[in-house]
């Protein structure tokens, strides 16, 4: 399939950050020759200063679900006058695979992806740092907020504390606990067998929360039917990959990738 054509780029953030994230990597995208949108989620447009004094009685981004986050940036592929490329990091990458799976995108990627249903997520780590957000025994109407602890382990370990806490303070907002759990049902269904455009699944040998062996079983589960699935595994990224000193070298496998469909 011959990609070269699209070249407008949409950005599809994950959970538990804020879109701004994507802004260094919208710039370079930028510079090299692309479209990019990066928008935020429904009731994310804000600054996460913003979105951290409305925590916890939001009610409108706690009763959010997946299923609207996804018809959401499915919308917004749709509206533009050809197929686009997505690419989405962590639940962004499990809405890229959404879309790329309903025929939306001249191509997608995925940077360590949260699993689509049918890959069971039984890694320690996942569950040490995930299981939080559903929010058990706690009021659905009220969001969840990732506590600076637990940020340290699942997005930011490794890296030295002030940049720690400078991530946090720039990048954390509330969540909803009904997107989270959303990942449990059918809406994060894909059709394995199905043929698809172009897609690229992205993992960090240092991520807890989605640790490489999950995305790699992720990628495995895609039937080998003709269509270009492809995997590559990062040394030293943790889930905090848009953000880490590393982030330019990844953007350019993806952009040398992405050169190599047609």
């Amino acid at each position: 399939m011959n990609i070269n054509h699209a070249r407008t780029v949409v950005f599809i953030t994950g959970a538990f950050v804020t879109h701004f994230g994507w802004d260094a990597w919208k710039d370079y995208f930028e510079s090299k020759g692309f479209m990019c949108l990066a928008p935020p989620w429904p009731f994310k447009d804000a600054a996460p200063d913003v979105l951290r004094q409305r925590h916890p009685h939001d009610i409108e981004l706690a009763t959010l679900t997946l299923g609207e986050v996804i018809d959401h940036y499915a919308a917004i592929v749709q509206s533009l006058q050809e197929k686009p490329i997505v690419i989405g990091h962590s639940l962004g990458g499990l809405i890229t695979q959404v879309i790329v799976n309903r025929g939306l995108a001249a191509a997608g990627v995925a940077i360590h992806p949260v699993p689509p249903l049918g890959v069971i997520p039984y890694e320690f780590s996942f569950l040490r740092a995930g299981w939080k957000a559903l929010g058990l025994f706690t009021s659905l109407r009220e969001t969840y907020l990732m506590s600076f602890k637990d940020w340290q382990y699942a997005f930011v370990n490794g890296m030295p504390l002030a940049e720690q806490q400078k991530a946090y303070q720039a990048n954390v907002i509330p969540e909803s606990k009904t997107v989270a759990r959303g990942g449990l049902t059918r809406v994060a269904k894909v059709d394995f067998d199905k043929p698809h455009a172009p897609l690229l699944l992205t993992s960090g040998s240092e991520d807890t929360i989605i640790p490489a062996h999950l995305n790699y079983r992720n990628f495995k589960r895609y039937a080998q039917n003709g269509s270009v699935t492809e995997y590559k595994e990062f040394a030293g990224r943790n889930h905090f990959v848009l953000g880490q000193s590393t982030w330019q070298e990844d953007a350019d496998y993806i952009l040398a990738w992405l050169a190599r469909q047609h």
